[in-house]
């Protein structure tokens, strides 16, 4: 990963997950405009949130009102072909600049490979054969997410 800016013309399609976001989805949207422009269901998922319309494969994570990260699931993939069930061999060859995270012992978290260009990143967590889960987002929120935990949803 090159360059410290998001790039200025990443690769989008349907199921493309990139550093501003996903489909007309970008980060920084607040919640009330994802529901104005019927990006966001009206009504939260019982435990788990907010949910975007399409593609029913990403969970949005909101800060502040903020769009700042994005959970995605395949068929959703970065532009580089990342998603869950990616080796991680690939991954490190996809992003060589990736940080490795490693999970603290004795919880059933997942080490991280954070792919980071400026303050985006993509935080794709492993078991250390393959990737589990993509986020992509604001590179503060991934780190936190990780240091943190996570939830179920």
């Amino acid at each position: 990963m090159g360059s410290d800016e998001p790039p200025s013309t990443p690769a989008s399609g349907p199921e493309i997950l990139n550093l501003r976001g996903v489909r007309n989805v970008e980060f920084g949207d607040t919640e009330q405009e994802l529901l104005r422009r019927g990006q966001l269901h009206p009504e939260p998922e019982p435990g788990c949130g907010s949910s975007l319309t399409a593609p029913a494969a990403v969970s949005p994570i909101f800060a502040d009102d903020r769009l700042v990260l994005l959970w995605a699931s395949p068929p959703v993939q970065t532009p580089e072909g990342v998603t869950a069930g990616t080796p991680v061999d690939q991954v490190r060859a996809a992003y060589p600049a990736a940080t490795r995270l490693t999970a603290p012992p004795g919880t059933y978290r997942f080490d991280g490979l954070l792919a980071r260009q400026g303050d985006r990143a993509y935080l794709f967590l492993h078991d250390g054969r393959t990737v589990r889960k993509t986020v992509a987002g604001y590179a503060h929120y991934a780190q936190r997410l990780f240091d943190e935990g996570f939830g179920t949803c």
